[in-house]
């Protein structure tokens, strides 16, 4: 199947603008915090499922299981990595999966002792079903912080990562500079040759203000045209999503990077980016599945992990076939489907639509713990 073909969509509104920069327990409390307000008031996480939305008429209803917790005490201790968060993963080149992750540290609380970002663990985990183990990580017996820089100093304060993507051999991570979470001072492209045991500069080095903030945090995925399809929002969790699209022999360039936009009432590539998805987005996971696209997404105006199903990265996104995954939930109210104050949201190597595992991360902003991934199954998308 042609992954790329282009479709029509209806147009919408012209790029937000930027929001300044905040605290970290303020990034998450800004979309989680208002809506377990909501949630407490519509009473608790039942309500919230239903808020969120029922399952369309027709559909199979949605089988959520929790699998296991991916990072903690006993899970990751051996790596010096008790809190951590985000755990994207893709195939490395040598058929393994590595899993990039966020501000990470020694203890299991956020400020912990010894604090690296990103730092990435191997896996060799094959049969998803029974959860996923790690077999190592970057930088020996304990994860290290993937290339040398000082924490809050005086340019910026730490480096998160976006997204990676697999081309032939050689991975290719999209890091956030923040200074201060939710204030991205500039991104950047990191290289890996050797399925990601080191990594080097590319040289690409994104302005923050790019495409009016919207080209800060990013997802990507490779089609068989040879484009790599490019959805971004900003890092602060108010903006919608916006697409390009670029030659995968020219990741590092950003002019090559062409915006999908609408323009004297037609869609087309080299127009100025229009949203193709309104709203209020964090993390966002692109990827190519059983012939189709699959977007995930952190849906914080909303609270929520949803799923969109197209046939092309150009399709109309309010028409295609999309599900909410998992609700945000309330501390103490949580179940499978419900988890309080997450986010991420990363499709794992290895799923079908039909059986699709989700990297979900949560953070108890409050208390400091849990601060962890979680591998979750979802059945029924599909």
């Amino acid at each position: 199947m042609d992954l790329s073909n282009p479709s029509d969509a209806p147009p919408t509104s012209q790029p937000h603008g930027r929001t300044s920069g905040m605290s970290r327990k303020t990034f998450l409390r800004t979309a989680a915090g208002a809506a377990l307000g909501g949630a407490a008031a519509l009473g608790g996480a039942a309500s919230a499922h239903a808020q969120a939305g029922a399952t369309p008429m027709g559909a199979q209803a949605l089988q959520v299981a929790k699998i296991k917790n991916l990072t903690g005490p006993g899970l990751t201790t051996q790596f010096r990595m008790e809190a951590t968060d985000l755990g994207i993963p893709a195939r490395t080149p040598d058929g393994r999966t590595l899993w990039m992750f966020g501000d990470t540290f020694e203890h299991a609380y956020v400020g912990g002792g010894w604090w690296r970002s990103p730092v990435a663990l191997w896996s060799r985990t094959t049969d998803l079903n029974t959860g996923v183990t790690w077999s190592g990580a970057v930088g020996g017996s304990a994860a290290q912080q993937l290339w040398y820089y000082e924490h809050n100093n005086p340019v910026f304060s730490t480096v998160l990562p976006s997204d990676v993507i697999t081309i032939g051999g050689t991975m290719y991570l999209h890091a956030m500079v923040n200074k201060g979470l939710g204030n991205v001072v500039w991104t950047e492209i990191w290289r890996s040759d050797d399925s990601g045991a080191t990594w080097y500069h590319t040289g690409a080095k994104f302005p923050a203000d790019h495409r009016g903030g919207l080209f800060q945090l990013l997802t990507w995925g490779l089609g068989n045209d040879g484009y790599v399809y490019v959805y971004s929002t900003g890092f602060q969790r108010d903006k919608p999503i916006i697409l390009h699209r670029v030659r995968q022999d020219r990741l590092t360039d950003l002019s090559a990077y062409e915006p999908w936009g609408w323009r004297d009432g037609v869609w087309a590539w080299g127009n100025y980016p229009t949203p193709v998805l309104e709203g209020r987005y964090g993390e966002l996971c692109l990827r190519p599945l059983g012939g189709k696209w699959l977007l995930t997404f952190f849906n914080a105006g909303d609270y929520r992990i949803d799923g969109i199903l197209m046939d092309y990265p150009t399709s109309n996104l309010y028409t295609s076939h999309r599900r909410t995954l998992i609700w945000g939930g309330i501390w103490g109210q949580e179940d499978s489907s419900h988890i309080a104050q997450l986010y991420g949201g990363y499709v794992i190597p290895g799923s079908t639509l039909s059986d699709l595992h989700l990297s979900v991360s949560q953070w108890n902003t409050s208390a400091g713990w849990p601060y962890r991934v979680m591998q979750h199954r979802i059945r029924g998308f599909v």
